[in-house]
């Protein structure tokens, strides 16, 4: 192996290595439920949003400012709950707010894809893959609204977006990062199995309260 070619990627690299080893962390923790996830995802969101920059990617730039804010939300909303009930608790998503959250994800990557393609010729900038790109920013932004209020549906989602992520970035040339998708992916399929038991125990618990609730 050549090492000093190995130094020189990770010199040139450096900061989208490690926008990707604080992203690996932060979903890792968010699959355990555990509140320092936030913070972690927070220095990712910053991270990454100087790479996408750099490499044009503008939907996914705009993207980690709102991922500022939701990360931001997420972590106010599973500090109260661990406060009330001394644990990150699993909240059903009704089906109605699922197919409103998604009829949202939908309209939004189609104004955000002519807004990308308007400003580029504003700018006199060519926007890199600007309906794909809007399409996954949009739907990003559903998968961590429902992450931030601790619905199972949202490793789903993540799961669907992070696979056409992958191709996105290999076809970039941003191997690292499609590197990290393909991670990714892996991760929300741990996180879906995690929660699931976790809403399992969850209703486990339920059941046997109310059962050995005394009757009136």
């Amino acid at each position: 192996m050549n090492w000093g070619a190995v130094a020189n990627y990770c010199a040139a690299h450096g900061l989208e290595l490690a926008a990707m080893a604080a992203t690996v962390l932060g979903i890792w923790l968010t699959t355990r439920r555990l509140l320092i996830c936030w913070p972690v995802t927070l220095l990712a969101d910053f991270l990454y949003l100087i790479v996408f920059y750099q490499a044009r990617l503008f939907s996914d730039a705009l993207l980690q400012i709102f991922f500022v804010a939701f990360t931001v939300y997420g972590w106010w909303h599973w500090w109260r709950g661990m406060r009330r009930e001394g644990e990150v608790r699993v909240e059903p998503l009704s089906k109605a707010a699922c197919a409103w959250a998604l009829a949202a994800g939908a309209v939004g990557s189609a104004l955000l894809g002519q807004f990308m393609i308007w400003i580029g010729t504003l700018l006199h900038i060519a926007v890199a893959l600007p309906h794909l790109d809007a399409a996954l920013t949009s739907f990003s932004l559903v998968a961590s609204w429902w992450q931030a209020r601790k619905h199972i549906a949202n490793w789903w989602l993540w799961i669907a977006v992070d696979a056409v992520y992958v191709g996105e970035y290999i076809y970039k040339d941003l191997w690292p990062t499609a590197l990290l998708y393909a991670g990714l992916v892996a991760l929300a399929a741990l996180g879906l199995r995690d929660w699931r038991r976790a809403e399992a125990v969850q209703t486990a618990a339920c059941t046997t309260l109310r059962s050995g609730s005394p009757a009136r």
